[in-house]
C-alpha cells in the first residue's frame, strides 16, 4: 500500500484552511512521505505554511494535472465534509488522479475501491474506513496490563486530540520511553500505517477492537490512545468504547481556548472543564467497579489566538485546576508527558 518515499498531493478544494481541514493538516504535519502539493484552486499560487501556520511550505495548486507534474503518486483525501461521505463533485478530480495513474488514500467512509476495478500494477485504492477482520467483544482485559496507558479526552470533536497524543508519544520517545500510539481514526491511522478505524467498527466489537490494540502493546511503558468525539456531544459514540477497551490509567483533556459551545452544536454550552473531567472519569470508573483513571493535565488548542492570549489561557486553567495546562504544539509537549509518566 503507501510507501513512505511516495510523494503525496492532498485534496482540499475549497477547505485548504477551517474546520474541515484537518485530515490535510495532520497529513502535512506528520506524515513521513514527502508532500508535492495541496490541491485548492480557490488558493492556488499560496503555500501551507503561511496560510495555515503549518511547518511544512507545501505549494497549493489547482488542479491533478498540476498535482501529477509535480510528482505526486497518491492523491489524499484531505477535507472532511459533513457526515464523513465523499461529495459528488469530488468525483471528477478523483477519476482524472485514477487515469493519469496515481493512488488514492480515502479516509471517509464512502468505499472508493469498488468504483475502480480495473488498476494498474502498483496502483491501489486505500479504503481507511474499512473494518478489520476478526474482532471480537471486549472481554475487560486491559485493565489487568500494569502499564501507562493514556487516553486523549476532549470537549468537543476536533479540538486536537490526534495531535495532542502524536506530540506526547514524540516526546516520551525522544526521552527514551518505550511508547506506542494507538491510532483511532482516519487522520491517525494514515500518518502512522496502523490502527483501528473506530468509527467504521460495528458497534458490538467496537470495545474488543480497541482493547486488542492495546493489548498488542503491553510490553510498552507508555500507550497513547487517540481519543475521538466528545462524551458531551450528541454526535459521538466512540467514548464508551474507549473507555472501556483501554481502561486508561490516565487522561489529558483537550479543548480549544476560549470556545464556549460545542462548534457544530452551538446551542450546546461546553459545562466547566473541572465538571468535565469529573465526567469522564466517572463513566471510567463506572460507580466503583473498574478503576477510577486520573485527569493529569490540559492540551489547549491556541491556533486562534496570540502568543500572549495563549499564556494567558494555560495559565488561567492551570490556577482554576492545579494541573499543568499547555498547548503541545506551540509550547512543546514536555509537561504534558511529565504529568503522565510522574
Amino acid at each position: 500500500m503507501l510507501e513512505r518515499d511516495q510523494p503525496l498531493a492532498i485534496y482540499m478544494e475549497g477547505n485548504a484552511i477551517g474546520f474541515p481541514a484537518k485530515m490535510g493538516h495532520g497529513v502535512i504535519r506528520y506524515s513521513p512521505n514527502p508532500i508535492a502539493c495541496v490541491i485548492d484552486s480557490t488558493r492556488a499560487g499560496q503555500e501551507m505554511r503561511t496560510l495555515a501556520s503549518l511547518p511544512r511550505a507545501v505549494p497549493i495548486v489547482s488542479s491533478v494535472g498540476e498535482a501529477r507534474a509535480l510528482g505526486a503518486e497518491v492523491l489524499v483525501l484531505g477535507t472532511a465534509p459533513g457526515g464523513g461521505l465523499v461529495p459528488p463533485e469530488w468525483y471528477p478530480a478523483i477519476d482524472e488522479a485514477v487515469a493519469v495513474g496515481m493512488s488514492v488514500l480515502n479516509g471517509l467512509h464512502d468505499r472508493l475501491a469498488p468504483r475502480y476495478p480495473n488498476l494498474a500494477p502498483g496502483q491501489w485504492i486505500w479504503d481507511v474506513r474499512v473494518e478489520p477482520p476478526g474482532l471480537q467483544p471486549a472481554e475487560g482485559r486491559a485493565r489487568f496490563l500494569t502499564n501507562r496507558r493514556l487516553l486523549m479526552i476532549g470537549t468537543d470533536m476536533a479540538v486536537g486530540k490526534m495531535t495532542s497524543g502524536l506530540e506526547i508519544h514524540r516526546v516520551a520517545r525522544q526521552r527514551g520511553i518505550k511508547a506506542e500510539f494507538v491510532a483511532t481514526g482516519q487522520i491517525g491511522i494514515t500518518v502512522t500505517g496502523r490502527g483501528i478505524p473506530l468509527d467504521a467498527i460495528r458497534l458490538d466489537f467496537a470495545g474488543g477492537a480497541v482493547e486488542a490494540e492495546v493489548l498488542r502493546y503491553a510490553d510498552a511503558e507508555l500507550v497513547v490512545i487517540e481519543g475521538q468525539g466528545s462524551l458531551i456531544h450528541p454526535a459521538s459514540s466512540a467514548n464508551l468504547p474507549l473507555l472501556r477497551g483501554a481502561f486508561p490509567t490516565h487522561l489529558v483533556l483537550c479543548h480549544r481556548a476560549g470556545q464556549k459551545s460545542l462548534r457544530r452544536s452551538e446551542e450546546l454550552i461546553i459545562p466547566p472543564l473541572r465538571e468535565v473531567i469529573q465526567l469522564y472519569e466517572l463513566v471510567g470508573e463506572a460507580c466503583g467497579v473498574f478503576p477510577r483513571p486520573k485527569t493529569v493535565a490540559v492540551a489547549l488548542n491556541t491556533f486562534e489566538t496570540t502568543a500572549t492570549e495563549a499564556d494567558e489561557a494555560c495559565r488561567a486553567i492551570e490556577g482554576e485546576l492545579g494541573i499543568p495546562c499547555v498547548d503541545p504544539v506551540r509550547h512543546g509537549a514536555d509537561r504534558l508527558v511529565d504529568a503522565v509518566m510522574a
